[in-house]
């Protein structure tokens, strides 16, 4: 079963655990608003500054692999507590995962990287607008990334997506608001996956900043941002340029689109599962390659962006 992503919102809401389920209450007049079945949910998005919750809640949620994500103003992510265990062969792939040689790691992210301009070939195409630069830096990456191919896709990337005045700032609002809150979910969901392989999300394949105990969630993300991008395409095309209840919900039903994939049509959060658990296999010399989604777009939005036309 796909688990839900459940966010909050509204301020003045206390979430607890009641028999089984996440309970969310107003916090003045102490009336109940809802109950979600732990068992369903895949993550938590606090997305509001006046929330408060029970320890309880959080450790059940943990128990369960259920990330609950601190959100800014600008939507973006800043904190997420994950349980510290995650998988029953945990300290044999996390030693798999340490000890893998520094060339497996730049073939793999070659790897991700490719997939990662196909997808944005993908997104262009069905933007209508032109693919050849990407797809011509798709085929000429090399082991690491060493030409940086995946920065020269990006400034060519969203300027023919959402037109050349457009600047990504994660301070920023509007469309970029947008995208923060999309990754913000596609995190989350890529988070659960790599607990739940058994990996280590602060050992990455290629991003290794300090502060950023995410690395190997911000490495196996990078093919599936274009799938949000588009997502943002679509609502701002539609008049929708700001973060609204409708559009996040519209942004986290990108998990549950079927995207193409060697097996058939699968949902992007089992898609982001597939790859965790591929690249847990490629460290134990289980398999030699990642287990990536194929170029193309998530199949429910082509339907509805050819309905548009």
């Amino acid at each position: 079963m796909i688990g839900r992503i459940v966010e909050v919102a509204d301020d003045r809401r206390h979430l607890s655990m009641n028999r089984g389920f996440m309970v969310v209450k107003d916090t003045e007049s102490g009336k109940e608003l809802g109950q979600v079945p732990l068992d369903d949910i895949a993550a938590v998005i606090a997305n509001a500054q006046g929330l408060s919750y029970t320890n309880n809640l959080l450790v059940a949620l943990a128990e369960r692999g259920a990330p609950f994500v601190l959100c800014a103003a600008n939507h973006n992510a800043v904190g997420m507590l994950l349980p510290i265990e995650g998988n029953f062969e945990q300290s044999k792939r996390i030693e798999a995962q340490i000890a893998a040689s520094l060339p497996t790691h730049k073939r793999l992210w070659a790897a991700v990287v490719r997939s990662k301009l196909e997808q944005q070939a993908a997104a262009l195409e069905a933007a209508g607008a032109p693919t050849a630069p990407l797809t011509a830096l798709a085929a000429k990456v090399r082991s690491g990334d060493p030409d940086n191919l995946e920065a020269q896709g990006a400034r060519r990337y969203w300027g023919l997506l959402f037109g050349d005045g457009f600047r990504r700032d994660q301070q920023g609002g509007g469309v970029n608001g947008l995208l923060n809150y999309g990754y913000t979910v596609m995190r989350a969901a890529m988070a659960r996956a790599i607990i739940a392989a058994g990996l280590h999300p602060g050992i990455g394949l290629h991003h290794s900043h300090d502060n950023n105990a995410m690395r190997l969630v911000d490495d196996l993300m990078e093919p599936f941002r274009p799938v949000i991008d588009l997502k943002v395409w679509q609502l701002r095309r539609n008049g929708e340029e700001i973060v609204t209840p409708e559009s996040k919900r519209a942004l986290v039903r990108t998990l549950y689109d079927d995207m193409q994939t060697a097996a058939g049509a699968t949902p992007v959060m089992v898609c982001t599962q597939r790859l965790a658990v591929s690249l847990a296999q490629v460290y134990l010399g289980e398999r030699d390659k990642l287990d990536l989604p194929l170029p193309g777009l998530p199949l429910s939005l082509a339907s509805a962006l050819q309905a548009d036309e």
